[in-house]
């Protein structure tokens, strides 16, 4: 090998030898010698790839390249930050405080988990499931979970316009969205049919139990002896405050386990005083339904103090930290994940409704259909419960 091409080989080879060690990550397996070749491997790319392709290589376009494709093959949350992004993230540089409503994960582009009730992205009709396939004129083929949640956001007042595809839909459709500065959606409750309270949770914060302690009290007062929970579309909120919820509804036993790794898994349970909502209860999910609402539809179903109607929920229930890398770049990794009380994990897996019920597709500019076949059968099912 040429002596330029060894030392762009280096460049190269050792942040990527710095992201494998990173926390431990192989720390056991570099003890095996079959855990050498992928660098081997990595290193006789990089030598073709030098003295080989057509025009001069620019070694730091190579290196960020590798690295994003090393972060790619990690879930949708874990990512490669560059040196840039590492500043913005450590200033909380966002380009303002005002948000879309969305919450996005990554498959193969930017993908809309849930739009926040209420928020732009919800009035637009934008659904879990929407691909992004840009911001701005922008390609999100290559870009992160992290940077599409800057990028989404800006001052109040300020739009952003995404390029949306849908379902099977041959053409994108471009929506244009007014940044907002979003309040925390308050807990809703009504009756949904005589006897069954509804509670719409859109979101999980600090007040969320407490309101929903409120609402339940108001709907048994109102003659609710069974209840409905909605948390379709839930993507927000932290997951503690999803376990502070469950503490409403389980006496005792496990909510969730955590799992850290290299660590014993971690039990959640409920505690003297929990419990206290003692109604038959159903949890109406979808695939928006996440983190937070996963682990509270994860400790009530577990527990069986509910059952699941709907579709399988997204799985996104972990935790993620920012790992320095020497040359100043960082990567966000999930450290932990969150798993049900049969220590099964939630994460990239979901939860799987006890009754299966579709959405239905709804196209561009379609207004939601008015009767809602989700409800409908979680209302017979504690009808059915109630008569046995």
């Amino acid at each position: 090998m040429k002596v330029r091409g060894r030392v762009l080989v280096l460049a190269v080879s050792l942040p990527i030898i710095a992201f494998a060690v990173v926390g431990g990550f192989m720390s056991k397996a570099m003890a095996r010698e079959d855990s050498y070749q992928y660098l081997r491997i990595f290193e006789d790319v990089v030598t073709l790839i030098v003295n080989n392709y057509v025009e001069e290589v620019n070694v730091d376009k190579v290196m960020h390249g590798a690295m994003h494709g090393l972060a790619d093959g990690l879930d949708a949350d874990s990512a490669y930050l560059d040196v840039a992004q590492v500043k913005l993230y450590d200033k909380g540089d966002a380009p303002g405080a005002a948000q879309t409503g969305l919450e996005i994960t990554r498959q193969y582009y930017l993908r809309v988990i849930a739009s926040r009730d209420g928020s732009p992205a919800a009035r637009a009709g934008l659904m879990p499931g929407d691909y992004i396939r840009a911001i701005d004129g922008q390609s999100t083929r290559d870009t992160s979970v992290y940077e599409g949640q800057r990028l989404l956001r800006g001052k109040a007042g300020s739009k952003v316009r995404l390029t949306v595809l849908r379902g099977n839909a041959a053409e994108p459709h471009d929506v244009e969205l007014t940044r907002e500065e979003i309040a925390a959606a308050p807990v809703k409750g009504r009756i949904a049919a005589p006897g069954v309270g509804y509670l719409r949770v859109g979101e999980f914060g600090k007040a969320t139990a407490d309101q929903m302690k409120s609402e339940i009290a108001s709907l048994q007062k109102a003659g609710a002896t069974r209840l409905v929970i909605d948390v379709r579309g839930t993507a927000f909120g932290d997951a503690e405050m999803g376990l502070a919820a469950a503490k409403l509804f389980v006496k005792s036993g496990v909510l969730v386990y955590r799992q850290d790794r290299g660590k014993e898994k971690e039990a959640v349970a409920a505690a003297a005083g929990d419990g206290g909502v003692a109604l038959v209860t159903a949890l109406l999910t979808d695939n928006g339904t996440s983190s937070a609402a996963e682990v509270f539809a994860a400790a009530l179903a577990g527990n069986q103090r509910a059952s699941l109607i709907g579709e399988r929920t997204f799985g996104r229930a972990a935790q993620q930290k920012l790992v320095r890398l020497p040359d100043g770049s960082a990567l966000m990794l999930t450290h932990l994940v969150y798993l049900t009380p049969g220590s099964v994990a939630i994460h990239e897996k979901g939860l799987t409704p006890d009754i299966a019920v579709e959405q239905p597709d709804v196209e561009f500019g379609q207004a939601p259909a008015a009767k809602d076949p989700t409800l409908d059968k979680a209302i017979e099912s504690l009808a059915l419960k109630a008569a046995a």
